[in-house]
């Protein structure tokens, strides 16, 4: 028997790469250069910078009844917000308080997009902070492009490096002032003085610091792009009757660029000169006039300078603008698509906002200001002293929320002849816990009637706070023995 053929084997050579055919899986991040602009919406967003900075800067200096006015004191465990003092029990508020905002978001982004992106979220707020510096020091968009691709020297170092010191001044100073929520900021102005932070301040002044100088600085956009969880279920709140910032193809297509003089229509020319300038001035990077996109941001900087441009050729605003889509691609007028916006989906949102909120007013309106606990003695849940007489021993503690000294009165009923034997005023300081022994007795005639039962009563405990009497009931057991 022969030997069968033996196969050839073709051998595999290793070869070097070629790095011109390298390819990699991720795309090299491209950096965005907004174009300054103005315009009615841009003035809109600085007014909205200037406020909420405003608030944010200003509140932990502003005094309130010899202290700070709005102080998230965690060694107490006490949380001041202007003439409310809030204890770990009223944390129901902080939920309340969260839900209400959601309920916001969702009535405002079905009504009009993303307004909150646009104009209030921390985001958006300190790139605008940061891009003014930015133009400042480097120069609006071809300038600053044309310093990034020129070789380093004396002038550029100057420029990138004010910017850098201005950029981290301001982030420094956010994470200051957001650890001045949490520690008086005179004593934490003292401290930033001698450089004497605890380890905790130092570490969430530089955190806060540097995320802020990272995030307005460098990421921008990414952080709305691809970190943001709002640009991916937004499309869950909006319809086509949403306002939203639209393109008008029907007006603007074909594009093409032309003299002011020239008829567009006897070229076969829509409104759109095809100047890019709305792809410019977006921070996001995106070209609205491919349609609303997640990473539009509704800063309405596309609206304004696309009006400009109208103006300067002769032409109708509103080209891009806010709109819906069912206005868009029905060419619906401003009055049909406006009573389009107060539809079942936007009232049913706004109803629970509103009922929520009313809500929320009224019980802190109606907020006590204090807290009542009682304990029943376990050691001796119930005795029979003198002559058939039942008690029962307790142990109340009164919590006072306000900021001042309260002087409180204490009563019980529930049982016919049930009375307190000791005293029954206890005077509290402020912000402090009060602790007051009670004995309650029964007359025989009354115990008899229930005997091995455990009978409700109730403890009334009253207090003048501002002239308004305030009475607080909590419920207990008064054990009678067989």
């Amino acid at each position: 028997m022969t030997d069968p053929t033996p196969a050839r084997i073709i051998p595999i050579q290793p070869q070097a790469p070629d790095p011109e055919l390298m390819v990699s899986l991720y795309e090299k991040q491209k950096k965005i250069y907004p174009r300054a602009v103005s315009g009615w919406f841009a003035r809109w967003r600085w007014t909205m910078v200037w406020l909420t900075q405003l608030v944010f800067y200003g509140l932990p200096w502003l005094q309130w009844n010899e202290r700070q006015a709005v102080l998230f004191d965690l060694n107490e465990r006490r949380f001041y917000v202007l003439g409310l003092v809030l204890h770990p029990q009223d944390f129901i508020y902080l939920a309340a308080l969260l839900v209400i905002s959601a309920m916001a978001l969702f009535f405002f982004t079905a009504v009009a997009g993303r307004l909150w992106c646009g104009y209030a979220c921390p985001q958006t707020v300190y790139t605008e902070m940061f891009l003014w510096v930015e133009r400042h020091t480097e120069g609006d968009r071809s300038a600053r492009m044309r310093l990034d691709a020129a070789p380093w020297s004396a002038q550029k170092i100057a420029r990138k490096g004010s910017k850098q010191i201005m950029w981290l001044a301001i982030g420094l100073y956010t994470g200051f002032t957001f650890v001045g929520y949490f520690t008086p900021i005179h004593t934490l102005a003292a401290e930033a003085a001698a450089l004497s932070f605890s380890p905790w301040e130092w570490f969430w002044v530089l955190f806060y610091g540097l995320a802020t100088y990272g995030n307005a600085g460098y990421l921008r956009e990414q952080v709305c792009k691809y970190m943001c969880p709002y640009a991916r279920f937004q499309s869950a709140l909006i319809d086509m009757d949403s306002l939203v910032i639209a393109y008008d193809s029907q007006r603007g297509e074909a594009r093409g660029s032309r003299s002011r003089q020239a008829d567009p229509k006897a070229l076969g020319l829509g409104d759109c000169i095809d100047c890019t300038l709305c792809v410019q001035v977006c921070p996001t990077g995106i070209d609205i006039r491919q349609g609303l996109q997640n990473e539009c941001i509704a800063c309405a900087a596309c609206i304004d300078v696309c009006d400009d441009v109208m103006d300067k050729m002769g032409y109708a605003q509103g080209l891009i603008r806010y709109s819906s889509g069912n206005a868009i691609v029905k060419s619906w007028s401003p009055a049909q698509m406006l009573r389009r916006v107060w539809r079942p989906r936007v009232l049913i949102y706004g109803a629970l906002l509103l009922a929520m909120s009313l809500a929320f007013v009224v019980s802190l309106s109606l907020r006590q200001g204090f807290v009542v606990d009682v304990i029943k003695d376990r050691g001796a849940m119930a005795r029979v002293v003198g002559q058939g007489v039942v008690e029962n021993v307790y142990r109340m503690q009164i919590t006072n929320g306000s900021e001042h000294p309260q002087h409180y009165r204490i009563g019980v009923a529930g049982l016919e002849g049930l009375a307190i034997v000791t005293p029954t005023e206890l005077a509290v300081d402020a912000l402090d816990i009060g602790t007051l022994p009670l004995r309650l007795t029964l007359p025989p005639e009354t115990a008899q009637a229930h005997p091995g039962q455990a009978r409700p009563i109730v403890f009334t405990v009253t207090t003048v706070q501002e002239g308004e009497e305030k009475t607080t009931r909590v419920k207990s057991t008064f054990l009678v023995p067989r």
